[in-house]
């Protein structure tokens, strides 16, 4: 096996980021296929915390090749500003360890200034943004109006497309958002500087990954977000703005369906959502708040307080199905020590039926009422377990359950926040 796509299951902020850090030290290549820096992944190696937003996770191995796709939507400033932070931690010391797609679709300032423009006007019926222009970019890039990275490179280009499209911008910006207007010339000067400090990293990733894989390479292909947030598959319209399921691997990085050989979906032990949208285990009581609080639950991009409840096995199956995962990363464990029971939902009840699949429509989503099954927690701290035998039995017992329920293995479980406090049960490559 060359090939290994690692895709949240849950609402996101399902560990991604470790479960991708430990694995990378098997991967020769780490690529990014979409969405941007609306996603935070935070690493914790030798008692230090990375969070990076658009950076693939394996820039912390210095003989790792990452990928910034083309399906990724791009803030260059952020991407260059995460670049030095990188660089003053010791990491990144080598520009060759990261390519970005001339493909990849730019975010702009007034991708920034709609977006957050409307959540203001959405006010209590907000979506919950992040109001990074994450949106607004990808709106563009259907409807042919986008800017890509390539276009940084090419000033004749890049002021032709920016003054044509700043005519409609512009008219938005000042008329329903009521903020000034841009300069178009400033707009260009601006990009075409980030486009000077990003040039050696600019190329047709593609063709190189592609070339890498022919090769023998072992490719790590790393997902943002979780599959509930996924803009045709998840909880709309409290979703991300990109397809998060692993199917867009292909079209997000440019390779064949038939490179793909292994997918692994990161779960958490329980659930957590940020933002808005129905949630149908969430725990509103003071077991909510001790999760939240153990399992430091905040998103790493915002800083908001995530919503917590028990694991939702309706949203896990959907996950399996839309992915086709072969294996399960079973993060945060330890987080559930010492509480007993442990709740498991198992279906939903709408207007006195019994339902087994995620519904399409939210409102439906916010009436269901879970159904629950009972598992007996575990007292044993299990920070220092390395081996699945090492783990209480009833902590055992909840693992062998939810393979159980999903017919699919795990073949990771996260045992504390550290690369090293993993079981690792199945090589990945």
């Amino acid at each position: 096996m060359s090939t290994l796509v690692v895709v949240g299951t849950q609402w996101g902020d399902e560990g991604k980021g470790k479960i991708v850090d430990l694995l990378t030290g098997r991967a020769d290549v780490v690529v990014r296929f979409q969405g941007g820096n609306n996603a935070g992944h935070t690493l914790k190696v030798s008692g230090e915390q990375v969070i990076v937003h658009l950076i693939p996770s394996g820039i912390l191995y210095a003989g790792t090749l990452n990928i910034i796709a083309n399906g990724v939507v791009i803030d260059p400033k952020v991407l260059l500003e995460e670049k030095d932070e990188l660089r003053k931690r010791g990491h990144f010391q080598n520009d060759g360890q990261l390519i970005v797609s001339e493909r990849a679709h730019t975010i702009m300032p007034y991708h920034k200034i709609i977006d957050q423009g409307r959540e203001e006007l959405l006010g209590g019926a907000k979506i919950g943004t992040t109001g990074r222009g994450i949106g607004p970019a990808y709106e563009d890039k259907a409807s042919r109006m986008g800017i890509r990275m390539g276009d940084l490179l090419r000033p004749d280009t890049l002021g032709r497309k920016v003054r044509a499209v700043l005519e409609e911008k512009n008219f938005l910006i000042e008329h329903r958002f009521k903020r000034p207007r841009l300069d178009p010339e400033q707009v260009v000067e601006e990009y075409l500087q980030y486009g000077r400090q990003l040039e050696p990293h600019i190329t047709d990733t593609a063709h190189v990954l592609f070339n890498r894989m022919s090769g023998g390479s072992r490719v790590l292909f790393e997902g943002a977000q979780g599959t509930l947030l996924d803009i045709d598959h998840g909880t709309y319209p409290y979703v991300t703005s990109s397809n998060v399921v692993s199917g867009n691997v292909c079209c997000g990085s440019g390779v064949s369906p038939k490179r793909i050989e292994s997918i692994w979906g990161v779960m958490k032990a329980y659930s957590t959502r940020v933002g808005e949208g129905g949630f149908p285990t969430e725990l509103k009581d003071s077991l909510g708040e001790e999760i939240r609080s153990r399992g430091a639950e905040y998103g790493a991009t915002t800083g908001r307080p995530r919503r917590c409840g028990w694991l939702d096995m309706i949203v896990i199956n959907h996950s399996i199905r839309l992915n086709g995962l072969t294996g399960i990363a079973l993060t945060k464990m330890d987080v559930l020590t010492g509480i007993s029971p442990i709740k498991i939902c198992t279906a939903y009840e709408l207007d006195g039926r019994t339902v087994n699949r995620v519904p399409a429509d939210v409102e439906d989503l916010e009436r269901v009422i879970p159904k629950y099954r009972q598992i007996k927690g575990w007292d044993e701290p299990i920070e220092d377990c390395r081996s699945f035998e090492d783990l209480p039995k009833n902590a055992r017992d909840y693992v062998e359950t939810i393979e159980h329920m999903t017919n699919v293995p795990v073949t990771l479980i996260s045992v504390g926040p550290s690369r090293d406090q993993s079981i690792l049960r199945k090589a990945p490559f």
